[in-house]
């Protein structure tokens, strides 16, 4: 029996601890329930529109805000009508008590005599209806007159009579706790206590402070009545200015979600055009490529057709004017001479025209190996000296960014020869944070502004004009930096 009692027994306390364990959750369980539940309160909250959002959270802020004020000004409305209900009522009873407490000026104490009078005096039916209990305390603690005769000249802690002895009259809604006032603890009524000093007449010492308890009813009424007009004012401008605020912000919300429609509609309207320009910036990017394409294309077929028919023309009127040399006289040799001259001047020019517009195969080149051929090229034609002064430049280019260069470097060589009598060529050229720079110049004389644009014979410098239509075609920037006698410089700029 004893063995069984004892199995019993543990698995009462096996149970017990396993229901306490089911009962109550650790720590960390808690903890995460409790972040699980603020989770949900955010995600419910962010569902709500901003008007209802701002009306919450300045529900919670304004209606803490106004209960403490409430708070605070019920606590002073009641401890005011406290206050002044015990200075009447302490002014009341010293014109009763102060009589009969002169004798303690003189023996510290209160005879038989003033002792009965004062029990006649709590007889009295008018002063009955407001006090229920009087005592009259010794400066030293001693009771030396209570309504309850158990107490008479007993000693108990100064702590209430402190302040009074000072002059101070000290009153409180009492909850009777005190061990003196047992007898007012059994009256069952509601009561606010009063302690006022008691002087004596002609030095207005004092000698003795009064005790005495006022029935509360008709106090505490008045209290609650303040305390409810109070939180009703307060209650009221707090719904006010909710209301207030709630309109204020839904207004202001409904012209926000406006706006937020009408943004959204320029949004969807911006996105379309961009999605439009960029088709219109794709196909006018294809274009110039192709036009580029074709103009080169042009440009080799009539080198081509120049190597092709008017030099070839050329050699033949040559040809025969060798064979009719041999038949002339010494007159006609001069003027065939002169003949001869002129034709071999046009045919050195259609040749070096083919050569310029016949472009070499560069597709397999790199920018770097494409300006030096250029550069190369120009050295072999003109006789002349160019300088290169090349930096990092990237190793693969689009075919059309590749022709505008060589058509660029070789047209401003050519002017720089021309010009410039070949001085200071110098061909430059860098690739710097997705910007590559070319640049050519020359130390010749240089122009006049008014040059750049017309001709001293009134022609209009085509081309120029063509280097600038060809580097802009393909989105670059194209600039001259010159003046007369500093020599020219001609830059060309792309961003890659």
């Amino acid at each position: 029996m004893l063995k069984d009692a004892e199995v019993e027994s543990k698995n009462e306390t096996f149970v017990g601890d396993r229901a306490e364990t089911l009962v109550e959750p650790g720590p960390a369980f808690r903890a995460g329930n409790a972040r699980h539940w603020l989770s949900r309160i955010q995600t419910q909250t962010r569902n709500l529109s901003r008007s209802t959002q701002f009306v919450i959270a300045a529900a919670l802020i304004l209606g803490l805000t106004m209960f403490f004020v409430g708070k605070l000004v019920s606590a002073r409305i009641e401890r005011a009508a406290v206050q002044s209900a015990a200075e009447a009522g302490a002014h009341y009873m010293e014109a009763f008590l102060e009589p009969y407490v002169q004798e303690m000026s003189r023996d510290n104490r209160l005879s038989p005599y003033s002792v009965k009078s004062l029990d006649r005096l709590m007889e009295s039916r008018s002063l009955k209806r407001h006090i229920v209990s009087i005592k009259i305390w010794r400066a030293d603690g001693t009771v030396v007159y209570s309504t309850d005769k158990s107490i008479t000249n007993r000693k108990f802690p100064m702590d209430e009579i402190a302040e009074a002895l000072k002059g101070n009259v000290v009153t409180d809604l009492e909850d009777l706790a005190q061990e003196e006032n047992e007898f007012e603890r059994k009256l069952n009524v509601p009561l606010y206590e009063i302690y006022a000093p008691l002087r004596e007449f002609h030095s207005g010492k004092i000698i003795a402070v009064g005790e005495f308890y006022e029935k509360a009813e008709s106090l505490e009424q008045e209290i609650s009545r303040v305390r409810q007009q109070v939180w009703l004012v307060v209650g009221t401008a707090t719904l006010a200015m909710l209301m207030l605020l709630f309109f204020l912000v839904q207004r202001g919300d409904k012209i926000i979600q406006r706006q937020q429609v009408a943004l959204r509609l320029r949004l969807r309207e911006q996105t379309r055009l961009y999605i439009s320009n960029a088709t219109l910036q794709r196909k006018m990017t294809t274009a110039t490529q192709e036009f580029s394409r074709i103009n080169e294309l042009t440009l080799r077929r009539i080198g081509a057709d120049l190597h092709d028919g008017p030099a070839q023309l050329l050699t033949l009127i040559l040809i025969r004017l060798d064979d009719l040399a041999e038949n002339c006289s010494a007159v006609d040799q001069e003027s065939m001479e002169t003949i001869r001259g002129a034709a071999s001047d046009a045919l050195r020019e259609v040749r070096d025209l083919s050569r310029g517009l016949a472009l070499p195969e560069i597709n397999d080149l790199t920018l770097l190996e494409e300006l030096r051929l250029v550069a190369q090229r120009h050295e072999q034609r003109t006789g002349s000296k160019v300088e290169l002064r090349l930096g990092p430049l990237p190793d693969v280019a689009p075919l059309p960014l590749k022709l505008c260069i060589y058509r660029f470097v070789q047209e401003t060589l050519n002017n720089a020869y021309r010009h410039a009598q070949g001085k200071g060529q110098v061909v430059s050229g860098k690739h710097l944070n997705g910007t590559l720079l070319i640049t050519v110049k020359d130390d010749g004389p240089g122009m006049a502004a008014d040059a750049l644009v017309v001709d001293t014979d009134g022609r209009t410098r085509l081309g120029l004009a063509g280097l600038r239509y060809r580097v802009e075609s393909l989105g670059g920037q194209f600039s001259i930096d010159t003046s007369t006698g500093k020599g020219t410089t001609v830059n060309a700029q792309f961003k890659l």
